[in-house]
């Protein structure tokens, strides 16, 4: 639906759900029914996020812990939160991003982990960045991070290398896309011996931010966090 349409429409019948049509409040453009039917991620293992009964850490981990000490996320990558997430990169529906960032702030639960020192969105490649005009993950946690008092490092690291789209690649191929992908661009002064989170809007086999992970723990991070909008259940 295009803005000026949808504009129409808000003024003769008031603001609609995104997903329904129904009504719904003017902050959030999601009426309760679909609101009380995201896909919630539920209890999950402290390290990589990935579903486990009880939130006990999964048997993947035990073998072989992820560079980073551990993962939150609110959602499961499944719809509608994923057409969600597609119509803000691709389709530019930054409506879509208000909706997400607010359920991303009401939602959010980030466990029993002391807040961290400071959050390092996941970069774009500049090219990227200006075919898309801005960073999603940036969109989403704003609101979110000004709540918690967080501070936001949006250049502490950089994108080197023009990566394919990790979407379609399998997990051997993600990894591989995103090795030597990233550097530090500030003194690694700046996250030496501080707890550094991570931020993405979707983590599927978690290879981007591992690769990320691993730039800030040579830099002499003291504690690594991600934390994503919605996490893929691989299982």
């Amino acid at each position: 639906m295009s803005g000026s349409w949808r504009s129409i429409q808000e003024w003769f019948l008031g603001p609609r759900c995104v997903l329904c049509g129904d009504p719904a409040p003017a902050r959030l453009e999601l009426c309760a029914g679909c609101l009380a039917d995201l896909p919630r991620l539920g209890p999950a293992c402290p390290h990589c996020g990935e579903p486990t009964p009880g939130g006990r850490v999964c048997g993947a981990c035990v073998r072989r812990p992820p560079p980073f000490d551990y993962l939150r996320a609110p959602f499961r990558y499944q719809l509608p939160v994923d057409w969600l997430v597609a119509g803000l990169k691709f389709e530019r529906r930054l409506n879509h991003g208000r909706l997400l960032a607010e359920v991303l702030r009401d939602h959010w639960a980030p466990g029993d982990d002391t807040l961290p020192d400071l959050a390092l969105p996941v970069p774009l490649h500049p090219a990227r960045l200006r075919e898309r005009g801005f960073n999603q993950t940036i969109e989403l946690f704003v609101p979110l991070l000004a709540d918690l008092g967080v501070a936001l490092e949006r250049g502490a690291v950089e994108r080197t290398q023009p990566t394919v789209a990790q979407a379609g690649l399998h997990a051997g191929a993600r990894r591989r896309n995103v090795r030597g992908a990233f550097r530090l661009a500030v003194d690694a002064g700046r996250v030496a011996d501080r707890h550094v989170v991570i931020l993405d809007d979707v983590v599927t086999t978690g290879s981007t931010v591992a690769e990320l992970a691993r730039v800030l723990r040579r830099a002499g991070a003291a504690r690594i966090g991600v934390w994503a909008l919605a996490r893929t259940v691989v299982s």
